[in-house]
């Protein structure tokens, strides 16, 4: 039972916590179940909110059964009329026999909840519930679901004939969602070999998704490795590192970009990633494997990118290099936001509804106080705004990562990015490590967009010089009372940065990425092998942002 206790308590704790959803929920430390069978019960009942709310209110068991809150009741009802093992506990666990004591009223419930949607099956019903959600979204973003296919198991081709043989090409992101025809495919036109489909479609159940040829990665997070190695034709053919891996989605794109490139036939090229946790370094082994590339992708566990020697001959032929660290998480949105779940009354709250005439907004105030109708009240999460000197904290870190990648001897490319869309962590950063001691010594710069790949250089959002204060004009985009933050950057830099928002017609969330290049004939002094980092050590209390979006939904 401690699965259904550990997910309401997810959703009733207030977290100060960064990240996505999902990563709150893996890098919880309080759980005793597992955390993916705890994220996958709340999205999964999350998609079913709706109809469980009706049929335990009709099926009257709150105020039969004492011990169970509405919350509580909606996600053992979902498990009990929809998952394929029912409740996970003992039979005779008192809570399970709370559900099932009522299993033929529930059972019935749910039949007529189907039925006057005009449904004749389970997958009848689930269909609607998604189109019914999607429309009560209104008109705004829509967020599909981003599949990339893995080269090193398959070819796009391979592919469009064979899972997505039936589906019917569109060209914009706002043709996927049709009423009556959820077998759309949109081909991205900026990343190679990745393709959007509407959103809430399943592909974990496909052959070609259990068989790692294809990969779910929303497509903000390709931008980095595409950046760093194109279509191959700017990579010198030195090693590739990943130096903040987990759990592994941006590794294995690298892989699939090496592969499509060099086919079965690559040049002893070899890409080295890590992860500083032991727990996340068994996830990213575990993706690369899933994605056969493990016989080319070395995977450092436990190892902190910091503590690397530069100079170390493992590491010799590294010539590029993607950083993805740490960061405030809050550009991403979407699946990985806290699901709001519609619940069912509470016996409490029918009686006070049931009570004398109150005054304009009383209901409200008292609903919110104590228990309601939804969970914007009982699973709502206290307010995450971020702080001036968090940020700091993070970007001083993301700054000295990239520092000491730009020490290492071979190295010509570099990507940093964020899914953060404040400034502090962003173009701030790229600002402070232009005008670094090792940057300078070193000759590295802005990739400029006219080096970019093809794909990248049409990407229309770039970076920007400065934060602008809200509309209520009391804070700024980064949520913190400072006055308007503005970075010295040239034009030529900003346009080297790329950025995604949120709410646009992109279908992303917000991101950012920047690529480096070194040029020495613009470095100030010469090569000293012998010279390591000024600093190598690892920050304490560095947040460990998780980002398992590949194969777990």
């Amino acid at each position: 039972m401690s699965l259904y206790y550990d997910a309401v308590k997810v959703l009733t704790s207030p977290s100060l916590a960064g990240g996505s959803f999902k990563s709150r929920i893996y890098n919880a430390r309080t759980l005793k179940a597992s955390p993916a069978q705890v994220y996958a019960l709340i999205i999964e009942a999350s998609k079913w909110d709706t109809v469980l709310k009706e049929v335990i209110e009709n099926a009257g068991i709150l105020k039969l059964e004492p011990k169970l809150s509405p919350l509580l009741a909606l996600l053992l009802v979902h498990d009990h009329l929809i998952a394929k093992k029912g409740i996970s506990a003992p039979s005779s666990h008192p809570i399970r026999q709370a559900i099932e004591r009522h299993k033929t009223r529930l059972k019935g419930e749910f039949i007529k909840a189907r039925v006057r949607r005009g449904c004749a099956s389970i997958a009848d019903l689930k269909d609607f519930l998604q189109k019914e959600k999607q429309l009560t979204q209104g008109a705004g973003a829509i967020y599909p679901r981003w599949i990339r296919i893995n080269n090193v198991r398959t070819t796009a081709q391979k592919q469009f004939d064979s899972t997505f043989a039936s589906y019917k090409r569109v060209t914009a992101l706002s043709e996927l969602v049709a009423k009556d025809d959820p077998k759309r495919i949109y081909i991205d036109p900026n990343i190679p070999d990745l393709v959007a489909v509407p959103p809430g479609v399943d592909f974990t159940a496909s052959a070609a998704y259990k068989n790692g040829e294809i990969i779910l990665q929303d497509k903000a997070s390709c931008f980095p490795a595409y950046l760093l190695f194109g279509s191959g034709e700017v990579w010198s053919g030195g090693d590739l590192m990943d130096g903040c891996a987990a759990p592994g989605n941006k590794t294995t794109h690298l892989a699939s970009l090496l592969c499509k490139r060099d086919g079965k036939k690559r040049s002893g090229a070899r890409i080295i990633c890590m992860d500083a946790s032991q727990v996340r370094a068994k996830t990213l082994q575990k993706m690369v494997s899933a994605a056969g590339a493990d016989h080319f992708v070395t995977v450092l566990p436990g190892q902190d990118f910091l503590a690397l020697d530069p100079v170390d001959e493992r590491f010799e032929g590294v010539s590029a290099l993607l950083l993805d660290p740490s960061c405030s998480g809050s550009g991403i949105i979407g699946r990985d936001d806290v699901p709001k779940l519609a619940l069912p009354v509470s016996p409490a709250e029918e009686r006070k509804n049931q009570g004398k005439k109150r005054k304009r907004g009383q209901d409200e105030s008292e609903t919110a106080a104590n228990g309601s109708s939804s969970a914007v009240d009982e699973n709502e999460m206290a307010s995450t705004q971020l702080d001036l000197e968090r940020l700091v904290k993070l970007s001083n870190l993301q700054t000295r990562i990239v520092e000491h990648a730009m020490s290492f001897p071979a190295a010509t490319r570099i990507t940093y990015s964020t899914c953060s869309i404040h400034l502090t962590e962003n173009e701030s950063v790229v600002q402070r490590l232009l005008a670094s001691e090792v940057a300078k010594r070193r000759g590295w710069r802005i990739m400029r967009r006219d080096e970019q790949p093809e794909g990248l250089r049409r990407w229309k959002h770039r970076g920007v010089r400065t934060e602008r204060r809200s509309s209520d004009d009391s804070q700024t985009q980064d949520g913190v009372q400072s006055p308007e933050l503005t970075v010295d950057l040239s034009n030529e830099e900003l346009e080297g940065c790329l950025r995604c928002w949120a709410g646009d017609d992109e279908g992303l969330g917000g991101f950012f990425v920047a690529g480096f290049v070194r040029d020495e004939n613009q470095s100030d002094a010469p090569e000293n092998p012998q010279n390591g980092p000024e600093e190598n050590e690892s920050e304490d209390g560095a947040e460990d942002e998780d980002e398992w979006e590949g194969f777990s939904d």
